[in-house]
């Protein structure tokens, strides 16, 4: 059977191998182990599912912008699958298929099909991909180069790419053309500033490409924030991190340091003085923070992957396309939330993780929450989780956030989150057993008016000896807190505060070793948290959360404003 569809090759190459179709989009970080190819998102429909060597399939990638990371540490290490295949754009993924080929030499067919070719090739069980064409089971489908959009480019675009600013620099612009034409952009545009991402240590790949790239000359030209790393940067030694994870971490974060970021460590940099404004150009990296300064700070950002974030920071250019346009940043789905007036600082990641489910891919304008007055947290926490099961970078909320008013396109689809749904939600995410052993804050990084509330909660009562209680934040905001006494008031309670890394990085024995199961405030957190650190991961909320400190044990139950 052939058909008359033409599919793109994004990146060309050739490859074999069973067809996986997976049935929802994958975050590559947090949902697939590196060191095995296997999808461990404990979430996710095919969870257990092995990748490598597959066609793999999925409309378009999810959740975290350190996906790329893993997929260049797959392709290094022979466990990546044999062909990534989408029906929608992406872009992290691809991205760690690009680096792998432009700097390392390692191939990694990236397809794109339209609907009809897509839905046939997902029916089939093994398929055969050439530079012209797929072939599975009698099916055949045409291929052709993505098109060849003329990317307009400045003097200076020219004189970096011919090579006059140094090698690396050169790299960088190879590397944002060949991302600025498969996203469809005509030119690139200046950005005031980028956060990296890349500074996450997942594996070997990450630390060879950013020790490659300032062995080349790298350096930044625009104000440089970092994530949030690997270790507690000056403290991991005493902390009894392996070296042999500690010392590759702690070199990561330091080849970027050298390259001329600041050593942030936040991956929650809109808390940090000097946080962006409306309608400025940013080159961001990090899910939760691209979604946020998009949506509450009505900056304009794409969700860069990793190793995309260093090349802008180099350039100070990106493709001009995504939520950097005004079209790009309308809604194509309205979601009606009935949310009750009593309603918890709880509900906000609820609400944000089941959106994201609805939006998928589609920017949506949520309406009905406004009476809710969410504060910066709570957006935060929305934003957060949000990204964890939707593509998009950005959402809006009606009555809240700057663009709300006449973002809707007037087509745009229309769905509900009803008091079930919420309900069925919060039964989902805080199942699990009622002993607990590690309270989880900080997932994006804890403000400072959050470690606040945990320690005016807590009213100085001391943990139950079972339990222990981590909260991650960054340096700014630990400073803060050491300062007005906040951390040892925390502190006095058996709650400990660890900067530069967070909930997503985090790893043995700063995560205790007995630990078996984590209640957390974080819906991020709860997402991601059980494949990360093999555990059971329960989203509750902040009274849960103390509850559990200082009994050992919070029940599974819905907050009072659903019950």
């Amino acid at each position: 059977m052939s058909t008359t569809e033409t599919g793109f090759s994004v990146l060309s190459g050739s490859a074999h191998g069973p067809v996986i179709a997976l049935s929802e989009g994958l975050s590559f970080w947090g949902g697939v182990d590196p060191t095995t190819g296997r999808i461990i998102d404990a979430r996710h429909p095919q969870h257990g599912a092995a990748l490598t060597g597959a066609i793999v399939m999925m409309p378009t990638s999810r959740g975290s912008c350190s996906g790329s990371g893993v997929v260049l540490e797959l392709a290094l290490t022979g466990r990546a699958p044999a062909a990534l295949v989408f029906s929608e754009p992406e872009d992290v993924a691809t991205l760690g298929a690009l680096v792998a080929a432009e700097i390392f030499g390692r191939a990694l067919p990236v397809l794109r099909l339209r609907p009809a070719a897509y839905n046939a090739l997902a029916r089939t069980s093994f398929a055969r991909i050439t530079n012209t064409s797929i072939s599975a089971d009698g099916l055949e489908v045409p291929l052709t180069p993505m098109p060849d959009v003329a990317l307009e480019m400045t003097g200076a675009d020219r004189a970096m790419l011919a090579g006059q600013e140094g090698v690396a620099v050169a790299q960088a612009m190879r590397i944002i053309i060949a991302m600025g034409r498969q996203q469809g952009a005509v030119r690139l545009t200046d950005v005031s500033r980028a956060h990296i991402d890349g500074c996450i240590y997942a594996g070997p790949a990450n630390l060879i490409f950013a020790e490659a790239m300032e062995a080349k000359g790298a350096r930044v030209r625009v104000p440089t924030t970092m994530n949030a790393i690997s270790v507690d940067r000056e403290n991991w030694e005493r902390q009894g991190v392996p070296a042999a994870f500690g010392g590759p971490a702690a070199r990561l974060a330091d080849a970027y340091v050298r390259m001329g970021c600041r050593p942030t460590f936040t991956c929650a940099p809109y808390l940090l003085d000097d946080a962006p404004r409306l309608d400025e150009f940013i080159g961001w990296s990090e899910s939760n923070a691209v979604i946020f300064a998009n949506s509450v700070l009505g900056a304009r950002t794409a969700k860069h992957p990793d190793f995309l974030d260093l090349c802008i920071a180099m350039t100070g250019r990106a493709p001009l396309a995504g939520p950097f346009l005004d079209t790009e940043r309308r809604a194509r789905l309205v979601i009606d939330v009935d949310l009750p007036t009593s309603a918890g600082p709880e509900a906000w990641p609820l609400i944000g993780y089941l959106s994201g489910h609805l939006a998928q891919e589609r920017v949506p304008l949520l309406r009905g929450v406004a009476k809710g007055n969410p504060t910066r947290d709570d957006l935060k926490a929305l934003c957060a989780a949000f990204g964890t099961t939707s593509a998009a970078p950005m959402l809006h909320v009606e009555g809240v956030t700057p663009e709300a008013d006449g973002a809707a396109l007037p087509d745009a689809a229309r769905a509900a989150l009803t008091r079930h749904d919420l309900a069925a939600g919060w039964r989902r995410l805080n199942d699990g057993p009622a002993k607990v052993d590690l309270v989880a804050i900080g997932s994006p990084h804890a403000s400072l008016e959050e470690c606040r509330a945990l320690a005016k909660v807590l009213d100085g009562r001391s943990r139950n000896p079972s339990v222990a209680a981590i909260v991650t934040a960054g340096r700014q905001v630990l400073a803060a807190a050491e300062a007005d006494g906040t951390r040892e008031s925390l502190a006095a309670s058996g709650a400990e505060m660890i900067g530069d890394l967070c909930w997503c990085s985090i790893s043995r024995p700063v995560f205790p070793v007995d630990v078996k199961t984590v209640i957390t405030t974080s819906g991020k957190y709860a997402h991601y948290g059980p494949g990360l650190s093999g555990c059971a991961v329960r989203l509750g909320t902040l009274a849960d959360c103390v509850e559990a400190l200082l009994t050992g044990s919070a029940a599974a139950r819905l907050p009072t404003w659903l019950s």
